[in-house]
């Protein structure tokens, strides 16, 4: 059974995401809250960490 994490920054509306570090082995895996049931995206430790640090330094702003 995989845990899933959203985060504590998320709203009731349900537009979120969460995330796994269970759901594959030795992968972060996320997937959409709205549709659970979907395909998750996975991602190795250096690509989350590689995304994490572009969310840290803003790059992804609009």
């Amino acid at each position: 059974m995989s845990t899933w994490k959203k985060s504590t920054r998320s709203s009731q509306s349900g537009q979120c995401v969460e995330v796994s570090r269970d759901h594959v082995p030795g992968k972060i895996a996320v997937r959409d809250s709205k549709n659970p049931d979907a395909d998750a995206l996975v991602f190795t430790a250096g690509e989350w960490e590689a995304f994490l640090d572009g969310v840290r330094k803003s790059e992804f702003d609009i």
